[in-house]
């Protein structure tokens, strides 16, 4: 440091030093001024030093001045440390301390500079030893027990170490331990902050002083950057790695990263840093740009997108020569250039390969970011005469930018060619292209050796660009005006004998039957040409002349041929069957390679046809010549094209599908997986488009159906097969086709499951369909929260089952999504109207819950995360009060019949009955429990809590509108699964039993069957057994209402179910209860029901095994039922229903055809 000749008094140090801090805690603003004044002040203190005289007899010196000084620096920073993140005060003295230190250095250098560098670099001076000072009190801050110290002295460091200078080795150390041992820190900001001041280390290390295993700073930053739960630090960390060849890799993989702010970062701060884009590899490049404007979020598209822009810049401002294309032309209307250089800037893609989409998508962001390159565009003659792939994509971008915006003034200023000048240019490339076909063919006939095979690659490379352009000229064609009838006739031309090539590539099938059904005037039509075109490349010595045997009859189109006229005649072929046996080698390839082309033909045509099959009688000969034969071969790739055609035949012809539909599921359960995957779309896409014949018509075959997808779901390995079947299920679930419970707990359990882990499709999907299905209306979020105990229940099974290298959400995890998918406030309500449906879901939840509650047998985990749940339910205010009073008898007797024995858990049941009797203390007031005795489901809970009802009164008149909207909330309520007990049985009259002591009345908790094994098909079972039972339950009642006793039934009176959950989810209980009556209305209501409900009645089936869910029942009760069965049916279709056993799976199936 420089000397001042003024030394200062100590005394005072303190107090200007303070003044200081005071004035930079203001504001940033006179931070530099008070860097110099602190300066000046820390010189003069540095002055006073004191020499003293060890015992050896040596000098040395006390440096007082600079002890006094740092002791009140320190004491003004004491003051800031245990101040939290937020006072701008604290933040501005932290900068003002980082600053200072910079200052200190920079003098340093300044002095050295004037001393001609000859100063050393481990001189002891006044500012190293300042820093160190600074740095060592800082390091014991590290470990403090207060995290706001913790946090301060991490921030202090991360501004300092930048700016530090040279330390010695053992502070280096330590510095570098204490920032690693922070990284692990519980505290998010102290890790943020660990990390960007870690990385100021990274340049500091050399790789050959490490000892052998030791991580490096950088490769700790990495796994931070990749590992660290908390988006907050993988920013610190990913704004501060170096970008290297080592570091890129990683740090492009944050372009995915689940926080939004982190992906809009990469685009905005971190690639950015690149000078070029070429530094990024092309595989790079295109998953960057993929990600960016592929991401769900607005922000972090606009960002990718400004990102390609600024490449866009520097590949314009380029002035090497060696890039400029003088095949390009003069570039007429391009006087900036802008062509050439998207030209240019395209070439940073693989346009001839997977990099065509990425390469379409960055070009339209181009032209939203900057509209006013479009307006550039002009194509003059010499453009369309020297394309490239990159030229051609532009054009094509270009058009298609113009039509989609409506700008029809832009394309024709562009000059873009007329209909028969393009046909001439589609002719140039189709020529172009065969010349290359015919170069391989050469070069393979007579190349031998290394040279031979790489001119191969060459010209297979140049083939592939000839593709790309042909390709891109057909798409353009799409687009063009066909009222000029020489230019289409032309177009046709060309089209139809690039199709009829037998070495046409097979990516431009689909560009070539694109361009016909537009320019062909009916789709009859479009069939015909293909299927002549079809009949022309299977054409072999066998088949007879087809000319002299069809002929041409005098009033078709030229375009059209009449050579599939024989085809159509009753499906009947004009081919004599090909004895496969008798060729060769190379002419079964042959034939193999034609048949495959002609089965993609069928594929891309039928892919386009609307109308039905009946109506196109030209595919029936192809379908009997062509596509059954080449179903039954043995060869993959054959069977598999052959069976998508056939699917998309029955797509448009039903009884070809309800004959065809047991084959493809024969196919499922036999093909390989690759062949599967395809079996699968068609035979889901069947059941789509008729589903109507399928889950309708029948109710068994709709459940054969519905098990076959589930047992396919679930056994299926193939990640790729089980995404498919998963997608089916739930489009058909979204469309109301599917509505069984057991479906929706098989969907919910396979989305945690740990079996799933790796498969993201099939994750994906159903994080996709649970809010869209559950919002999309209160029914299905009642279908939703009807199923949370028995998924509950096996969810919990699966995770006490788990391995140790397993991992899955905990059962109160999965409860709580539950909650949030049946949320009422949550549910899709069209602007402007009423709510149509009762939001009663959570209400229902609630009383499903709260029966839990009485079940003696649940641990106190699943009482815990029951009180839990109850806790996040939404009860709407305006909840009916027969709900309300339910929920108050569920929750007022809770802890006298089965209290919770556990405090922890009965205070947070506690929390839901206060705010439960604080949001109805109003309605609780006006509540009679008299008036709604006579109600059954009311009734139901008085009986399964053990409670003796009060004297049934009748209730006071209410408002009609009140009485109608009651109404139809108890309807819904007894329509939802689960939400409402089903009716009780009819029993025979019987005495008065006795009533029972009091003190047999205290407790009624329920305990569950310990002999009931946990099923997977439990909840399917249980739901179409309560189905079925409550639809014989429902008999006509005599006038005479029965007299409710008022003293509990007699022994072996029988129970009615649980509110809240099925009649299969019944649970022993461990004493009697009242009797109930039977209400006359529930028949009536139940009735109702039925014929609003979308689906049919389930018929009655054979009784199936009992599960978990299901209710033990007498044995009389067993042989009521029996009897009841057997007893005349009330509708004709019960009568037909009733007179016929239940069919075997492949029986049932095969009934379809003559459906």
């Amino acid at each position: 440091m420089a000397k001042s000749n003024d030394p200062i008094g100590l005394e005072t140090v303190h107090e200007a030093i303070a003044t200081i801090f005071d004035q930079v805690q203001t504001s940033l603003a006179n931070h530099k001024k008070n860097c110099v004044a602190l300066y000046k002040l820390h010189l003069r203190a540095a002055e006073v030093a004191r020499p003293t005289q060890k015992k050896n007899g040596t000098t040395t010196t006390k440096f007082v001045g600079e002890r006094a000084f740092a002791d009140a620096f320190l004491d003004m920073l004491n003051r800031v440390l245990e101040m939290k993140k937020g006072p701008a005060a604290a933040d501005r003295i932290v900068k003002f301390v980082g600053s200072y230190v910079q200052y200190l250095n920079e003098k340093v250098l300044q002095e050295q500079a004037k001393e001609g560098g000859s100063a050393e670099e481990d001189s002891d001076t006044t500012t190293s030893r300042f820093v160190a000072r600074i740095i060592g009190w800082l390091l014991q801050g590290f470990s403090a027990k207060n995290k706001n110290v913790r946090f301060r002295c991490l921030h202090l460091v991360s501004e300092l170490i930048s700016h530090i200078g040279e330390v010695d080795e053992d502070t280096y150390s330590l510095l570098r331990e204490g920032l690693i041992e922070r990284l692990n820190d519980k505290e998010t900001l102290i890790r943020a902050h660990a990390a960007a001041a870690l990385s100021k280390l990274v340049g500091s290390e050399d790789p050959d002083e490490m000892e052998e295993g030791e991580q490096s700073v950088l490769d700790i930053l990495l796994e931070v950057l990749a590992t660290d739960s908390a988006a907050e630090v993988r920013r610190a960390s990913l704004l501060n790695v170096p970008l290297t060849p080592a570091t890129i890799g990683t740090v492009l993989k944050r372009t995915r990263d689940v926080d939004t702010t982190t992906r809009k970062i990469m685009y905005t701060a971190v690639l950015p840093k690149l000078g070029h884009p070429r530094q990024l590899s092309l595989v790079q490049r295109e998953q960057v740009i993929k990600d960016g404007l592929g991401d769900r979020e607005p922000g972090v598209r606009v960002a990718a997108g400004k990102l390609l822009t600024k490449w866009f810049d520097v590949i314009l401002a380029e002035s090497d020569a060696a890039v400029e294309d003088d095949a390009l032309g003069a570039g007429e209307g391009d006087d900036s250039g802008l062509m050439k250089g998207l030209i240019r800037f395209l070439s940073l893609f693989d346009v001839i390969g997977s990099g065509e989409v990425i390469a379409v998508d960055t070009l339209g962001s181009i032209f939203v970011t900057r509209p006013d390159i479009p307006e550039a565009f002009a194509f003059p003659e010499s453009y369309w005469q020297n394309l490239t792939p990159e030229s051609a994509v532009l054009a094509r971008v270009f058009v298609d930018h113009c039509i989609k915006n409506g700008n029809e003034t832009r394309l024709e200023a562009a000059a873009l060619p007329v209909v028969t000048a393009f046909a001439f240019h589609i002719q140039e490339g189709y020529n172009q292209l065969l010349s290359a076909l015919e170069n391989i063919d050469n070069a393979r006939a007579t190349g031998v050796g290394q040279e031979s095979i790489d001119d191969q690659e060459e010209l297979e490379e140049e083939l592939a660009k000839k593709e790309v352009i042909l390709s891109e000229l057909l798409r353009m064609a799409l687009k063009l005006d066909y009222g000029d009838e020489i230019g289409r006739r032309k177009v046709f031309t060309v089209v139809k004998e690039m199709l009829a090539h037998p070495q046409l590539p097979p990516g431009l099938i689909e560009r070539c039957v694109d361009v016909l059904k537009e320019i062909m005037p009916s789709e009859r039509d479009l069939i015909r040409v293909v299927v002549e075109i079809i009949v022309e490349l299977r054409e072999t010595e066998e088949v007879e002349d087809i000319d002299n045997l069809l002929g041409v009859p005098e009033d078709q189109d030229a375009d059209i041929s009449v050579a599939t006229d024989a085809i159509s005649r009753g499906g009947r072929s004009t081919r004599k069957p090909r004895d496969l046996d008798a060729m060769s080698a190379e002419e079964k390839r042959t034939v193999d390679m034609t048949d495959i082309r002609c089965l993609m033909l069928c594929t891309a045509v039928l892919e386009r046809v609307n109308g039905s099959f009946e109506d196109n009688s030209t595919l029936e000969g192809i379908l009997t010549d062509l596509i059954v034969p080449s179903v039954k071969r043995k060869e993959l790739a054959i069977r598999e094209k052959a069976l998508v055609s056939l699917g998309l035949c029955c797509l448009i012809a039903k009884n070809m599908a309800l004959r065809s539909f047991q084959l493809f599921i024969g196919q499922v359960e036999s093909s390989p997986p690759e062949l599967k995957v395809q079996v699968l779309k068609v035979l889901l896409d069947l059941l789509i488009v008729y589903d109507q014949e399928f889950f309708k018509n029948s109710e068994a075959i709709a459940q054969q159906i519905t098990g076959f997808l589930i047992q396919a779901l679930q056994s299926e390995e193939d990640p790729g097969s089980q995404a498919i079947v998963c997608t089916g299920i739930c489009k058909l679930v979204l469309a109301g086709i599917i509505s069984e419970p057991n479906v929706l707990i098989t969907l919910a359990l396979l989305y945690i499951s740990p079996s799933t882990v790796e498969n993201q499709e099939l994750r994906q999907c159903l994080s996709y369909f649970f809010p869209v299905y559950s919002y999309a209306s209160a029914s299905n979020q009642s279908r939703i929260q009807s199923i949370f105990l028995t998924a509950y229940d096996q969810a919990k099974k699966i995770h006490d089952d788990l391995d140790e290298d397993q991992e899955m959400i905990s059962p109160y995890d999965f409860g709580l999504m539950i909650v949030d998918w049946s949320d009422p406030t949550k549910a899709v309500q069209v602007t402007g109207t009423e709510r149509s449906e009762p939001q009663i879901a959570h209400a229902d939840l609630a009383i499903q819950l709260l029966s839990a509650l009485y079940d003696e047998d649940r641990s106190d985990t699943d009482r815990k995360a029951f009180c839990q749940v109850l806790n996040q339910l939404h009860v709407p205010a305006d909840l009916e009060r027969r709900s309300i009073h339910k929920l108050d008898l569920l929750i007022s007797h809770l802890s006298e019949q089965c209290p919770l024995e556990n405090a922890a858990i009965q205070k947070i049941f506690a929390r839901f009955q206060t705010k439960f009797r604080h949001q109805f203390q109003n309605q609780l007031k006006e509540i009679k429990p008299s008036h709604y005795v006579k109600e059954e489901d009311v009734a139901k809970i008085y009986e399964y809590i053990a409670i003796e009802p009060p004297q049934a009164e009748e209730p006071e008149p209410r408002n009609e509108a009140m009485v109608s909207r009651s109404e139809s909330v108890d309807e819904n309520s007894e329509s939802a699964p689960a939400s409402a007990p089903a009716p009780a049985d009819p029993e025979p009259e019987s005495e008065p039993a006795e009533s029972e002591p009091p003190s047999r009345k205290k407790r009624a908790c329920r305990s569950r069957l310990s002999n009931q094994a946990i099923s997977t098909q439990s909840n399917q079972t249980a739901i179409s057994q309560a189905q079925s039972e409550e639809q014989d339950d429902v008999k006509p009642e005599p006038e005479e209402e029965a007299e409710r006793p008022s003293t509990p039934t007699k022994k072996g009176t029988k129970r009615a179910p649980a509110p809240g959950t099925p009649r299969g989810g019944e649970r022993k209980r461990t004493r009697r209860g009242t009797a109930t009556r039977k209400s006359k209305e529930a028949p009536q209501e139940e009735e109702q029901e039925l014929q609003r409900s979308p689906t049919p009645p389930p018929k009655k089936r054979a009784p199936k095994p009992r599960t978990k869910n299901q209710s033990r029942t007498t044995n009389a009760r067993t042989n009521s039922k029996r009897k009841n069965s057997k007893s005349a049916p009330d509708t004709e279709e019960e009568k037909e229903n009733g007179s016929i056993r239940e069919p075997e799976a492949e029986s049932d199936l095969s009934t379809l055809e003559s459906q």
